[in-house]
């Protein structure tokens, strides 16, 4: 099982990264192979230029081809997702999401934008055709601490439960998968 994760934070250090790699070790321990990608990973100029046959982008899209769940985060920024998220996201063929389950996440200053998961994010991933959407979390930056020298980062028990019953829902999906595939064969 290969699994996608996605970051749409512009900034090296974010509370996204921090839920996106809790994802990544709640699904290493049970078997999972993750691979990450952040926005920030590829030159700004290789997306404000939408230069498609870029290296790193041909790489992106094969790690997204090959890809059998992706998880998608994001902050929120004006009551959507990032624009470097969506500048990424518009160098993806149109059906990169095919056959794919995505469990998205948002973090955000307040619970004002909690909507904005529904209304942006998931149609999103809905315009790149995944075949299913897991509910997926939506948190406060409060709910998310980062750590020092001396001690990790911290989610808030809440958020570490919502997250845990997503991913648990995430990683059944995929475990679905191949029997679903077979029966359509």
């Amino acid at each position: 099982m290969q699994i996608l994760l996605i970051g749409g934070s512009p900034a090296d250090r974010s509370r996204t990264q921090i839920l996106l790699e809790h994802s990544a070790d709640w699904l290493s321990h049970r078997g999972a192979k993750t691979l990450t990608w952040r926005a920030t990973d590829i030159p700004a100029e290789v997306l404000l230029h939408a230069q498609f046959s870029h290296p790193t982008i041909a790489q992106f899209r094969e790690d997204v081809a090959q890809a059998d769940g992706i998880i998608i985060a994001t902050p929120v920024y004006k009551a959507a997702y990032t624009g470097i998220l969506k500048a990424l996201i518009d160098l993806l063929p149109e059906r990169a999401f095919a056959h794919k389950v995505v469990l998205p996440l948002m973090t955000a200053g307040s619970s004002n934008h909690l909507l904005a998961l529904d209304f942006t994010l998931k149609p999103l991933v809905a315009a790149l055709k995944a075949e299913e959407i897991i509910s997926g979390v939506y948190t406060c930056d409060q709910q998310i601490h980062y750590g020092d020298a001396t001690h990790p980062a911290q989610i808030d028990e809440d958020v570490k439960t919502r997250l845990h019953d997503n991913l648990e829902a995430f990683h059944q999906a995929l475990k679905r998968r191949p029997l679903q595939q077979q029966a359509v064969a």
